[in-house]
């Protein structure tokens, strides 16, 4: 599992953290880089990083409706805006997968392989992003 972190502006690929088989997006940030991101700086995620809040006051994740609570106008304009932030992150993670090792798990042999090929990936994109 490879969590990719992408600074907003010129939207560049800044870090990778990469851990070891199948885990949750979240806990990749609990132990990698959780309470080394300064609060001057926000944070868009997923709603897979519900209780962001409690590592990152300046985060935002999507307000989720459940089958009782209906999203009011507010909440649905509040998620529509998180979403046209967040679509270029997307992006940047359909063009990681467009590379087919990294669309599927990988079976390689060594877990450093796919690290290595993973940065390899991301310098070419950072790259084309210059041009």
């Amino acid at each position: 599992m490879t969590q990719v972190i992408i600074e907003r502006n010129s939207l560049k690929i800044i870090d990778l953290q990469e851990a070891k088989g199948s885990e949750h997006d979240f806990k990749i940030y609990k132990d990698t880089i959780g309470k080394g991101v300064s609060d001057s700086i926000a944070l868009d995620a997923d709603l897979g990083y519900q209780g962001i809040e409690a590592y990152h006051s300046n985060s935002f994740i999507p307000i989720k409706a459940s089958k009782n609570h209906q999203q009011t106008e507010g909440e649905k304009a509040y998620n529509r805006e998180l979403a046209k932030r967040r679509v270029v992150v997307e992006h940047i993670n359909a063009k990681i997968k467009t590379c087919k090792c990294m669309a599927y798990p990988y079976r390689g042999h060594c877990g450093n392989r796919h690290s290595l090929r993973m940065t390899l990936i991301c310098g070419i994109i950072n790259y084309d992003r210059l041009l």
